[in-house]
């Protein structure tokens, strides 16, 4: 596998735990008791929704320069 590969493989497993991160707290917030639980789930979405968005970021500027090095030959 090349290094693009590599990282999109990782990417994409932070990004399905991220996922489960953001699904579990996002069934805290419709099921906490009171507000000040719900207002503690809901940091904890938003938390996770820019961690996502970031580790989306990172992608993109890692593989971006990944693919515009150029390719050295196989020996």
């Amino acid at each position: 596998m090349d290094d693009s590969t590599d990282l999109r493989l990782l990417f994409h497993r932070l990004n399905n735990q991220l996922g489960i991160i953001l699904a579990h707290a996002e069934l805290l917030e419709a099921k906490a008791p009171d507000d000040m639980n719900r207002a503690r789930a809901a940091q904890v979405v938003a938390s996770a929704l820019d961690a996502m968005g970031t580790a989306q970021e990172i992608r993109q500027l890692a593989v971006d320069s990944i693919e515009s090095q150029p390719v050295s030959p196989k020996l």
